[in-house]
């Protein structure tokens, strides 16, 4: 509903959603305002706009931060307490046959609150490279682990794999999540495309002193 005010003062109109009560009502509906003049109306406008603006701002931030290597463990790691491990994967994980991509090198971390036995949260860091024309742009991830319970990553690549090249993506994921009954098999699959990476026996590292 608007209601548009006769006096000739700003503001000159004001906008209302009405909604209905089950047991109670009423016919008549009287709206009330103080006038303003319009630089007022104006300055609350153009603050209105940039607290939106800044909160757009704010929301870009935070989603590409999470798009960061360190989105994926670095708060945790900086922030809490606990055990970061790392290991190598060359030499366990094996590829399949039917992989677009080669793998170069790996290294998988798991990071362990000082209070706990397994890991909060997972990452693998795999250097790859594209045999093929066209570049190859991560689009997901996936970790199916030996129950075949699977779980979606979070992933970082900072630029496509060149055709003929080779670069890294980094994938993983925090919370009750990263608890998975590894050896795992992780799923990589590009953007608008059918080439696919997939590595199997993947595992992490465990905090060995706190028993299993």
């Amino acid at each position: 509903m608007t209601v548009r005010f006769a006096d000739g003062a700003a503001p000159a109109s004001a906008s209302f959603w009405l909604v209905g009560h089950a047991s109670k009502g009423t016919r008549r509906v009287e709206v009330f305002r103080k006038p303003r003049s319009p630089d007022v109306c104006e300055k609350e406008r153009d603050e209105a706009q940039a607290e939106a603006r800044q909160c757009q701002e704010d929301k870009a931030r935070l989603l590409a931060e999470r798009q960061e290597p360190g989105g994926l463990m670095g708060a945790a790691w900086l922030e809490r307490a606990g055990t970061l491990a790392s290991k190598t994967l060359l030499g366990s994980v094996r590829e399949l046959p039917g992989n677009a991509l080669g793998l170069e090198a790996s290294t998988s971390s798991s990071y362990t609150l000082s209070d706990k036995t397994r890991p909060v949260s997972v990452a693998a860091r795999l250097s790859l490279k594209n045999p093929g024309a066209e570049p190859w742009t991560l689009a997901g991830a996936a970790l199916v682990d030996k129950e075949g319970e699977q779980v979606d990553l979070a992933t970082w690549q900072q630029e496509p794999i060149p055709a003929n090249g080779a670069s890294a993506v980094v994938v993983g994921i925090e919370g009750e999540p990263a608890q998975l009954g590894c050896p795992c098999k992780l799923m990589l699959w590009e953007a608008g495309g059918p080439r696919t990476v997939t590595l199997e026996n993947v595992t992490f590292p465990e905090d060995k002193a706190k028993g299993p």
